[in-house]
């Protein structure tokens, strides 16, 4: 594990070394061996609780097993739908039997499982699809949250508003920790989002390469030659923006858009997590929702977690050493024209 370089709210209030969140890259994929590496990489993962019940307390108590009293976090998505708040409830007992150490939460409103989630003495960061929903989540009693843009895979929200622009406004109105994602896989990302005030990034499609994950060979390679121009935003007309790899269900679902059809069940067919998961154990991506974003235009090739980080933080490094390059001022003249006092040694 690389040494700290950048200490943040969020290096803080999660105990970790580098601000660097990987995110659950749909149900089923984010498993106990990837959540473990990006942990022991320096970073924080989340283990995603949607799908299977057993398999979901399978992976919570390996990776606690796995990581000893290292904090590890469970993605909690809260369906408006099918008794979403009661099924995340559920869950909580498990979270706190095994020490969980944070959760993100998305979807609907974590407000009625935060007492329970408190309790058990768990971090939360809820993520948003934009700023206008932060602005209601920062009232509620929360850790952090989490603002994802536009080129983000799976749910990028109805507005499509870009990370470069929801990054300074979230900085600029959120007092809570920030994290921030869509589109990033470089440590040159990295610093511009620390520059614009963010806490710390997430990555979903950058990290689909990594050794650790269970998915097909074959879907990484493809993964790695990817130049960020396969994905594709579906179920615009139903208002649940996806954005999801350009294969024959998304292919199917944009048929039906065309059409106009609203009626959610003829969807339906094409989106069953089954799809999806048999897609990414055989490697054939035809089929199913497969969240995927244009950042798989930095994942060149199969790395492990910390490879992965390793290459990020030197990025970081470098960029900072470009922007100092350029300064044409000394740092007293550069504080004095920004407006502020700052300790030059």
């Amino acid at each position: 594990m690389r040494q700290q370089i950048f200490r943040t709210r969020i290096t803080d209030l999660l105990g970790i070394r580098h601000p660097i969140l990987c995110g659950g890259l749909g149900p089923g994929v984010s498993d106990a061996a990837y959540v473990a590496s990006a942990v022991k990489a320096g970073g924080m993962g989340f283990i995603v609780s949607s799908g299977d019940p057993d398999w979901v307390e399978e992976q919570v108590r390996t990776c606690r097993a796995t990581l000893g009293d290292l904090g590890f976090g469970v993605n909690i998505y809260i369906s408006r739908f099918d008794e979403g708040i009661e099924r995340a409830r559920r869950l909580i007992p498990l979270l706190a039997d095994n020490c969980v150490s944070c959760v993100e939460t998305a979807g609907a409103s974590p407000e009625p499982i935060i007492p329970a989630l408190r309790e058990a003495g768990i971090k939360i960061i809820h993520k948003v699809p934009a700023v206008k929903y932060a602005r209601s989540a920062a009232r509620l009693d929360i850790d952090g949250i989490t603002v994802v843009g536009a080129d983000c895979g799976g749910h990028p929200g109805v507005f499509m508003i870009s990370t470069m622009v929801q990054t300074p406004i979230a900085a600029r109105e959120i007092d809570l920790p920030l994290v921030v994602g869509g589109g990033i896989g470089t440590g040159s990302q990295l610093t511009a989002a620390l520059a614009m005030g963010a806490d710390a990034v997430v990555m979903g499609t950058r990290m689909l390469v990594a050794d650790e994950l269970w998915i097909h060979p074959s879907y990484k390679r493809f993964v790695a030659e990817s130049d960020g121009t396969e994905s594709v935003v579906v179920k615009k007309i139903l208002r649940d923006h996806h954005r999801v790899l350009d294969n024959d269900s998304a292919k199917a679902l944009i048929a039906l858009e065309d059409r106009k059809v609203t009626d959610y069940e003829a969807y339906q067919p094409h989106m069953v997590g089954a799809l999806a998961r048999e897609s990414y154990r055989t490697g054939d991506r035809s089929r199913g929702m497969l969240d995927f974003g244009p950042a798989a235009a930095f994942a060149n090739s199969l790395q492990s977690v910390e490879a992965i980080f390793d290459d990020m933080l030197d990025d970081a490094c470098a960029a900072m050493s470009r922007v100092s390059a350029l300064t044409a001022w000394e740092p007293r003249a550069v504080a004095a024209a920004a407006g502020r006092q700052i300790r030059v040694d």
